[in-house]
């Protein structure tokens, strides 16, 4: 071999040993009879499956006061997971009242029939297709979810999302279900100068075509389930349950009284809201406030 190849050739090996930590690891594709949950990972210009160790802790029977959005997504989630006609679903509304935690209860459930789960954000609906491939010849039922899905002015990547639904030739394959989560009835900002064209003709209102595009994504959804802010009763309600729930762990019975009540509505007043995630944050802070300080167990 020529000196110069040779000379050649170790720089490059050095170039390579170099750029090589650089390089993204490859992404295993999940085994999914033992794995329940993945999520689609984007390194570079790549993407792929990364399985997750998911902690299923809430149950069906945690979600208090919203007992009818949950019959509805479990009765379509059961006809899913039994391969009959089943709808893509977007749960909407205020802010920690378990939209996500439903999702993840509904796995906890059927994990045992085959139901898998599969996050995906926003950020990689671009890489949709790519995803849905993976998914396609699996024995198993996925549910592809998006938590806090939305769009904002500008942005196009909810165009593929639309036509996965209905709107291409190149839809979701039957083993696929797309849950969603948002703050947004129709999941992109709707502005004030979207109705500036509307105009009457023989009597027909004629929406702008902006508004129309916007809704035309949430009409893609078969389910809509609304979520609703907390009232006062809900709140404590949901207070009382985690306090019990999680103090059952350590032995410690609690007595609600007043004085307990009015330590669980400051803790809300002084979060701006009452939802199922303040309830449970506040079952933690007083739960290990008391154990921290060695309270006695009958407590």
């Amino acid at each position: 071999m020529q000196p110069e190849l040779l000379a050649f050739l170790q720089r490059a090996e050095r170039c390579l040993e170099r750029l090589e930590p650089l390089l993204p690891a490859p992404l295993s594709v999940p085994d999914w009879s033992a794995c329940l949950a993945a999520r689609w990972q984007r390194e570079g210009r790549q993407g792929g499956l990364r399985s997750l160790r998911v902690r299923l802790e809430t149950r069906l029977d945690d979600l208090l006061g919203v007992e009818r959005q949950l019959q509805q997504l479990q009765a379509n989630t059961r006809q899913f997971v039994a391969g009959w006609p089943a709808n893509h679903a977007l749960l909407w509304g205020a802010r920690g009242t378990g939209k996500s935690s439903m999702v993840r209860a509904l796995l906890r459930e059927y994990a045992e029939d085959g139901l898998r789960l599969v996050e995906i954000e926003r950020d990689h609906l671009a890489d949709l297709p790519q995803v849905l491939g993976l998914l396609a010849d699996q024995p198993q039922r996925f549910i592809l979810f998006c938590d806090d899905l939305s769009f904002d002015a500008g942005e196009a990547d909810y165009r593929v999302l639309k036509s996965v639904f209905d709107g291409s030739l190149e839809q979701a394959p039957d083993n696929v279900l797309i849950y969603a989560t948002s703050n947004r009835r129709h999941l992109l900002a709707e502005q004030h100068s979207d109705n500036q064209h509307w105009r009457m003709v023989d009597g027909e209102l004629h929406p702008n075509e902006a508004v129309e595009d916007k809704i035309a994504l949430s009409d893609r959804f078969g389910l809509w389930l609304s979520f609703y802010p907390f009232s006062q009763e809900h709140y404590l309600a949901v207070v009382q349950h985690w306090l019990q729930q999680q103090a059952a762990e350590y032995a410690v019975v609690v007595t609600w009284d007043e004085c307990l009540q009015g330590e669980a509505l400051r803790w809300a007043q002084a979060r701006g809201n009452r939802n199922g995630r303040c309830a449970w944050q506040f079952a933690r802070y007083w739960l290990g406030r008391q154990l921290l300080e060695g309270a006695p167990k009958d407590i």
